[in-house]
């Protein structure tokens, strides 16, 4: 029995010895994680805080911030401005805060006039910067037009579109967020979002003196436009590139119908005319595809020479060739991405960096606004923003509630823009001169789809089903004065096209979500009870 005594303390005392080393084990890999915890710059408080490339800690800049905004565009600094309004300590960064000089974001529809006088902001749009008031379109089409008025009757008269330098608005816009003490404006390039356990901290960045820095606050927005880089941190958006615009400024002429855009449907792709002061008219010709011919080696204006000066209005003409002669030619990728998130605790997207569409209607402003607008009402009750999955779970309803507005203006903008292009194909060709048509009617048939465009009319079943009538008309004119079979073929190969193009961009936004967001629970999300 003895021997049995002796193997158990045997057995004993290794046992021990290997719990021993367990116990050991554990307790350096707590103290290897607590190292590696500080080194990372992980403070008591939860808050990353990195370290600079020579191993020190970088500074904090704008203690105290609730809000920290990526971008001090259209969007970051409207967005800065109603939140300080609203009692919100603002830090605003910037990558370059002089006046910025842009071919697009030039043209402010009805509906995103009338968000910006929401947000008290309608003085940045108007006679300080020379803009302009838009009531409406002209359509142009083989020699012939057809004025397309905004339905603003029911409105002040105030209330119309308006056109500027974007640059200038922009400044402007910047202004107005600076006078309120708790926006701090700061030029600086943001380089990363500070995440701990998947929740957003803040953002690490440079400053205008290469200082590399960090912000801190419980809830991060970026905004910072269509070349954002911390996008895929956010989002799983494909950019769709269709096409580019070749933007011209025309001096000291006067286009055929005062203060309206003129849209020429033109071979290949639409031409854009529009005043942005009283003595300048923006041109933007559109070119499809990613490339377009050489500025530097002069195809470019050659192409605008014998392409597209033919297709420009005779009153437009001189000042078309003279601006081409002048030099000025500038170019700009055109990019669409519908809107798909990923909730992120701590940080939201906004803008161009969270969802683009075809600038052919003029629309990325309407929809930034009027996010804007609705981050605003969702974000007033809440007196405190530290509780980043409660606010998660709570801002996904801004994903659905946007959805009439944005789905509207995005579905729009891709429908006509292909709508609007030329094509060997009869069937689109079709398509083309039906829309034309339709639109010459007057009536439903103008006010309908103008007031979708204008950002008035927000219903995507409005649009969806003028949009249907286009293509019903297109077939019924094919069928007068009696139905072929080449023509029942062309009829159908027509609605076969239209279908083709609206229903590709509707499952993109989301047709549940487009159609019937009341389904969706995130709809009726309340604010948190803290």
């Amino acid at each position: 029995m003895d021997y049995q005594y002796v193997l158990g303390g045997v057995l004993v005392s290794l046992l021990g010895s290997v719990f021993f080393m367990i116990i050991n084990t554990t307790l350096n890999g707590e103290k290897k994680k607590v190292v590696e915890k500080v080194s990372n710059g992980v403070n008591g408080n939860g808050y990353v805080r990195m370290p600079s490339q020579n191993g020190n800690f970088q500074p904090e800049s704008a203690s105290g911030t609730d809000v920290v905004i990526v971008g001090a565009g259209v969007a970051g600094a409207a967005l800065a401005y109603t939140l300080a309004k609203d009692g919100r300590r603002v830090h605003l960064i910037e990558r370059d805060l002089s006046e910025p000089d842009r071919i697009v974001g030039e043209l402010l529809q009805p509906g995103g006039y009338l968000k910006l006088i929401e947000l008290g902001l309608e003085d940045c749009a108007n006679e300080s910067i020379d803009a302009q008031k838009v009531f409406g379109y002209a359509l142009y089409k083989d020699g012939n037009d057809t004025k397309l008025s905004y339905p603003l009757e029911n409105y002040p008269s105030d209330i119309a579109g308006r056109s500027f330098h974007n640059g200038r608005f922009i400044q402007k816009m910047r202004e107005r967020a600076t006078a309120l003490k708790n926006v701090t404006l700061e030029q600086g390039t943001v380089t990363t979002l500070i995440e701990e356990k998947g929740t957003v901290k803040g953002v690490m960045y440079k400053n205008k003196a290469g200082e590399e820095m960090r912000s801190n606050a419980p809830l991060t927005i970026v905004c910072d436009g269509c070349f954002s880089n911390l996008r895929r941190n956010l989002c799983t958006s494909k950019v769709d590139n269709p096409s580019c615009f070749v933007g011209l400024i025309l001096e000291n002429c006067d286009l055929p119908h005062a203060n309206h855009g003129h849209v020429i449907l033109g071979d290949p792709s639409p031409i854009l005319f529009y005043p942005i002061s009283g003595t300048e008219v923006r041109c933007l010709v559109d070119v499809p595809g990613t490339k377009v011919p050489s500025v530097a080696n002069g195809e470019m204006a050659k192409y605008l020479k014998n392409v597209v000066a033919p297709q420009v209005p005779p009153q437009l003409y001189r000042s078309f060739l003279a601006a081409v002669e002048k030099g000025n030619i500038r170019t700009m990728q055109n990019k669409s991405m519908p809107a798909t998130p990923q909730p992120t605790p701590g940080a939201i997207l906004l803008g161009d960096a969270f969802n683009m569409r075809h600038p052919l209607t003029g629309g990325g402003m309407t929809v930034a606004l009027s996010d804007i607008v609705l981050l605003r009402d969702l974000l007033r009750p809440l007196n405190d923003l530290n509780d980043a999955p409660a606010l998660c779970e709570y801002l996904e309803s801004f994903y659905t509630l946007r959805k009439p507005v944005s789905s509207t203006i995005n579905t729009l903008a891709g429908a006509l823009y292909k709508v609007f292009c030329a094509s060997p194909d009869p069937a689109r060709q079709e398509m083309r001169e039906a829309c034309f048509d339709y639109l010459s009617l007057g009536g439903i048939c103008a006010r309908g789809p103008v007031s979708l465009l204008s950002g008035l009319n927000p219903r995507p079943i409005h649009l969806f089903l003028h949009f249907f009538a286009v293509a019903v008309y297109g077939v019924g004119r094919l069928m007068i004065p009696f139905p072929t079979p080449k023509r029942v073929w062309l009829g159908t190969r027509l609605l076969l096209g239209a279908s083709g193009i609206i229903f590709p961009i509707i499952k993109g936004e989301g047709v549940r979500q487009m159609f019937f967001p009341a389904t969706i629970p995130a709809y009726y999300r309340a604010p948190p009870l803290k």
